[in-house]
């Protein structure tokens, strides 16, 4: 056998998304990609920010003479800085470069994190539905995933996740707002897993660490606000990237934030950017490092131009697909943010309705791809024209299921 039993396992129930995204790429070649309306991958479709071209243009014309040279594994120091100033302000923590590692994209900060905390056997919890990468990201480092249903509105279920943590548990890992459901958690939540954490932590005798996985933080729509999990919970860790609020995925940078107040907070920095190295990743693109530090400082010092993406162009994709959605009859739940929209599945066999959007060369991400069956999910961050193209078929689709009842 070429490869190990657990990668075979792996390969053969690999991601859904990618899947889905393969099969896209297949249904495209075969009948034009105008006419094939792929919902299937979270790959942002709306450029950058005219203030990150600009900034990239700096850099690159100033040619310093380090400016692809390797960098310190935890980044850049004034990347560090510019990181934790913003994310100090945005997160009413006392954020210090020191507690920033700048890694490739949010992945790899995850991984890091991973890394550095978990003990062989050690539990990460976390509600469904949830990003399939955490499992394969836990099992990296000899942890496990362990599954918490959410409530019936996707939101936390606070007394299960107490339910939940035992003594093996390490991590309770949040994604807000949530891919796949656009949820956001209010501050109320937090602050009440923060409690049951320090519970049940002091019931183990271990420590009981809150990482939020945050890409999506920028993308909130309706005036929403995402709550601070670093001001809501001492023992805390923020990941994130620019992937979604810069569209900038195939650039991979990120970073991790370890809150001040954490236990062992300078080990675990001190950790991470161990991991960061040992991992293979070494540092984050030298590039990308001096355009983030550069780019946050000209953010702070020009408010006109914001570091991110405008999110009305999302929110107008949202409504857009919501309105032809709801018309056509599907049960949905408006998202607060992110970019993906999760329907119920109207039938009772999942597999079957996926087929028919196939039938309509719709390809979207069956919710047993993220722990919960009997929904799929929508990722509207495509062209306008792909949504108006695509509602049509999701009427007719929902009409054929109808005939399954």
């Amino acid at each position: 056998m070429a490869i190990s039993a657990k990668m075979r396992e792996f390969v053969a129930n690999g991601s859904m998304i990618r899947k889905m995204f393969e099969e896209g790429a297949r249904l495209k070649a075969l009948y034009g990609a105008d006419k094939v309306f792929d919902f299937s991958l979270g790959n942002p479709n709306v450029s950058p920010p005219d203030i990150f071209k600009r900034t990239l243009k700096a850099v690159v014309d100033a040619d310093e003479p380090d400016l692809h040279s390797y960098m310190p594994n935890a980044g850049l120091p004034a990347a560090r800085a510019a990181i934790a100033a913003r994310l100090g302000t945005e997160q009413r923590v006392d954020v210090r470069a020191e507690n920033i590692v700048v890694t490739c994209g949010a992945a790899g900060a995850l991984n890091i994190v991973f890394k550095a905390l978990l003990e062989p056997g050690d539990e990460v919890l976390v509600s469904a539905p949830y990003f399939v990468e955490y499992g394969f990201i836990a099992d990296n480092h000899g942890g496990k995933l362990k599954i918490v249903a959410s409530k019936p509105d996707f939101s936390l279920d606070l007394a299960a996740l107490e339910s939940a943590m035992g003594p093996k548990t390490k991590i309770v890992l949040i994604n807000t707002p949530n891919n796949p459901t656009g949820k956001i958690y209010p501050e109320n939540d937090l602050l009440a897993l923060a409690e049951a954490m320090k519970r049940k932590g002091a019931r183990y005798g271990r420590s009981l660490y809150l990482v939020s996985d945050e890409p999506y933080r920028k993308l909130a729509y309706d005036g929403a606000k995402v709550a601070s999990p670093l001001a809501s919970c001492p023992n805390s860790i923020v990941v994130s990237s620019y992937s979604k609020e810069l569209s900038l995925p195939g650039e991979r940078i990120g970073f991790a934030a370890v809150n001040p107040l954490a236990e062992g907070a300078g080990e675990i920095a001190a950790a991470l950017a161990l991991a960061n190295r040992i991992l293979g990743f070494v540092n984050a693109p030298s590039l990308m490092q001096k355009v983030i530090a550069l780019l946050i400082d000209q953010e702070g010092r020009d408010k006109g131009l914001p570091a991110c993406v405008d999110v009305s162009i999302y929110q107008r994709k949202r409504d857009m697909l919501a309105k032809g959605l709801k018309s056509a009859g599907y049960d949905f739940s408006l998202p607060e943010g992110a970019f993906y929209l999760f329907p119920k599945i109207p039938m009772a066999d999942d597999g079957t309705f996926i087929d028919l959007l196939k039938e309509e060369n719709i390809l979207v991400v069956p919710g047993s791809g993220f722990g919960v069956p009997g929904y799929f999910r929508i990722a509207y961050c495509v062209d306008d024209a792909t949504i108006a193209g695509a509602l049509p078929g999701f009427a007719r689709a929902i009409e054929k299921a109808a005939a399954f009842a």
